[in-house]
C-alpha cells in the first residue's frame, strides 16, 4: 500500500500507532511513563473545559488506557476537582506505567466498579479500553459501556484516546461502544475517530501531542483531506482559453429526473471547466435548452424521454474531444438506459465519473469497469455501494472504510462513500476521509453537484485519487457556504453550485 500525500492528515491505525509508541520508547528513549503522564494531561484539560465545574468519575480498565485515566484524575485531584475513581478489575492486577499512576493517585484509591456511582456526576471519563481493542467488549467492560451510555444524557462523557467498544482502525462496532460529547485523542486522530459510527460516537475530538518525535515508522493509508487538497488544483492564467481549462460532457436524464443533468453540468461550470456539453434525451431537449445557457446540448436516441443503447457512438464521438464525461445523473432505470450506461462506460476513453443510475446499471457487475483503460471515479451512497457489491446498506454502514476499500479494488477505480464522513478509497489502499459538518448538503441534488465538481477536476487532468478528495472538500465547503448564508435547513443544490467558486478560492494561497 502507498502512504497518503502530503494533503491529507496522516490517521494511523491501531497497529501502526502503537509502533509509533515503541519507536518512541525503545528506539528514541522516551519513557512510557512521560508519554502517559502527557496523555493524562490533555485529557484532563478537556475534562476542565467541557465540565469546569461537579463531581467527575473516571472508569478505568487494567490496561494502559485506564493508566490514562488515572494521571487524568491525579491531576484534577490536584486541581481541587471531586474525582471518584473507579477500576473495572482488582488493583493487583494493574501492571507497568498503568500499575505506578494508579498507586501515584492522592486521596482515595480506585474502587471496583458499581453502575450507581455514576450517579450524580457531572462528567465521566472513559478509560477503559484503548485503541488496540477490536470486536465485541466482554464483562465487565460491556456493563460499564451499558452504564455509562445509560446516564450520557445527563453527565459529559469524555472519552480517553477512543471509545471504549469502538474500532479504532476503522470506526466499526461489533456491541456495545461509549456514546462521548468528546474524546481526547494522544500524538494523532485514528481512522476510527472519524469514520462512521465511531465519529458518531467519538464526539468533538481533540488531539493531545505526548512528544512522540517526527520520523517514526510506518506510512498511515487513511487521512483526513486537508484544506491542502485544493491547492493542487490547476487556475487558469491570461494564456487559458476554454478548451484548457477542460471539456466535460454530461450523459443523463429521463422524463422526471431532468434536473439531475443540469446540476451536474452547471457544477463543472462553476468548478472551473471551460467548455460542458450535456448528451440526453432528444425528446426532452427543449427543456435542457432552455435551462443550461452556458452549457451545449447534443440530443441522444430515446424512447419515453429514456436514452437508449444506440446513442453510445454518438458519445463517443464526442469524447475524442473532451477530457472527462459524467454519466448517469438523472439517467433512470428503464432497461435501454441501463445498457447505455454499461456500454458508455465500458467504451469511454475518458476520465469517467459514475453516479446515481450509472452506478445501478453495474450492480453486481463492479469487476466490468476494471478492464476500462482511463481513469475511473465512483460516487456512490451506501444503498448505491451496497447494490454493487451486492450486499446491504446496513452492511455497508457498519463496515465503511473496509467496503470502500472492496469496491475501489474491485473496480480498479476510486471510489467516493458519501457521507458526512464521505470516503475516497483508492486501489491501492489510500483513503482520504472528509471531516464533513456540512448538514445542508442533505438535499437532493447535491450529490450530483459533487459529480460535476469531480468531473471538472478530472478535465483539469489532475490526478483521480488527488480529484476526488479536492472535490469532496470544496463540496463540504460550499455546502457549509450556502448554510451560513441561507441557514442549514433552506439550502438546494443550486444554492451549492453558486458558492462553489468562493469555495474553491477559499483554500488557495
Amino acid at each position: 500500500m502507498a502512504a497518503v500525500p502530503d494533503w491529507l492528515d496522516p490517521l494511523p491505525d491501531a497497529g501502526e500507532q502503537r509502533a509509533l509508541d515503541e519507536w518512541a520508547i525503545g528506539e528514541r528513549g522516551i519513557p512510557g511513563v512521560d508519554l502517559m503522564e502527557r496523555a493524562g494531561a490533555g485529557l484532563a484539560d478537556l475534562v476542565g473545559e467541557l465540565a469546569p465545574v461537579g463531581r467527575i468519575v473516571a472508569v478505568c480498565g487494567k490496561g494502559n488506557n485506564g493508566g490514562d485515566g488515572f494521571v487524568a484524575a491525579r491531576l484534577l485531584r490536584e486541581r481541587d476537582r471531586e474525582v471518584d475513581v473507579l477500576l473495572l478489575g482488582e488493583v493487583e492486577e494493574l501492571r507497568g506505567d498503568a500499575r505506578a499512576n494508579a498507586e501515584r493517585l492522592p486521596g482515595p484509591p480506585p474502587a471496583p466498579f458499581t453502575a450507581s456511582a455514576l450517579n450524580g456526576a457531572g462528567a465521566i471519563i472513559d478509560a477503559i479500553l484503548g485503541t488496540g481493542f477490536s470486536g465485541e467488549p466482554r464483562e465487565p467492560a460491556a456493563g460499564a459501556i451499558a452504564a455509562i451510555n445509560h446516564v450520557s444524557g445527563v453527565a459529559c462523557v469524555i472519552a480517553c484516546d477512543v471509545p471504549s467498544g469502538v474500532d479504532a482502525s476503522t470506526g466499526e462496532i461489533a456491541g456495545a461502544a461509549v456514546r462521548a460529547r468528546a474524546t481526547a485523542t494522544f500524538h494523532a486522530a485514528k481512522p476510527g475517530l472519524w469514520i462512521d459510527p465511531g465519529k458518531t460516537h467519538a464526539g468533538e475530538v481533540q488531539v493531545t501531542d505526548i512528544g512522540i518525535p517526527a520520523g517514526g515508522p510506518g506510512e498511515p493509508q487513511v487521512g483526513l483531506i486537508s484544506d491542502r487538497a485544493t491547492d493542487g488544483v490547476p487556475r487558469r492564467d491570461r494564456a487559458s482559453n476554454k478548451f484548457a481549462a477542460g471539456s466535460v460532457l454530461v450523459c443523463g436524464g429521463s422524463l422526471g429526473l431532468t434536473g439531475a443533468p443540469c446540476l451536474a453540468s452547471e457544477s463543472a461550470m462553476r468548478a472551473g471547466a471551460g467548455y460542458v456539453t450535456a448528451c440526453v434525451p432528444s425528446s426532452l431537449n427543449p427543456i435542457f435548452e432552455s435551462r443550461l445557457l452556458e452549457v451545449m446540448t447534443v440530443p441522444l436516441p430515446d424512447t419515453d424521454g429514456s436514452l437508449e443503447p444506440w446513442g453510445v457512438e454518438t458519445v463517443l464521438e464526442r469524447a475524442d474531444r473532451v477530457d472527462a464525461l459524467v454519466l448517469g445523473p438523472g439517467l433512470g432505470r428503464a432497461t435501454g438506459a441501463q445498457e447505455f450506461a454499461l456500454q458508455l462506460a465500458h467504451a469511454a476513453p475518458v476520465p469517467l465519473v459514475l453516479d446515481a443510475d450509472g452506478l445501478n446499471a453495474h450492480a453486481g457487475s463492479l469487476s466490468l469497469l476494471a478492464e476500462r483503460d482511463a481513469a475511473t471515479v465512483l460516487t456512490p451512497h451506501a444503498g448505491e455501494l451496497a447494490r454493487l457489491l451486492e450486499t446491504d446498506s446496513e452492511a455497508i454502514g457498519t463496515r465503511r472504510l473496509s467496503s470502500a476499500r472492496r469496491a475501489a479494488r474491485e473496480a480498479q477505480a476510486i471510489i467516493v462513500l458519501k457521507g458526512d464522513d464521505t470516503l475516497v478509497a483508492a486501489p491501492d489502499g489510500r483513503v482520504g476521509v472528509s471531516r464533513g459538518g456540512a448538514p445542508a448538503l442533505a438535499t437532493a441534488g447535491t450529490g450530483d453537484v459533487l459529480s460535476g465538481v469531480i468531473g471538472a477536476f478530472l478535465a483539469k487532468r489532475m490526478d483521480p485519487f488527488h480529484a476526488a478528495c479536492a472535490g469532496v472538500l470544496v463540496h463540504v465547503r460550499a455546502g457549509a457556504l450556502s448554510a451560513r448564508e441561507i441557514g442549514p435547513e433552506g439550502v438546494i443544490a443550486s444554492d451549492v453550485i453558486a458558492t462553489l467558486p468562493q469555495a474553491l478560492a477559499a483554500g488557495r494561497t
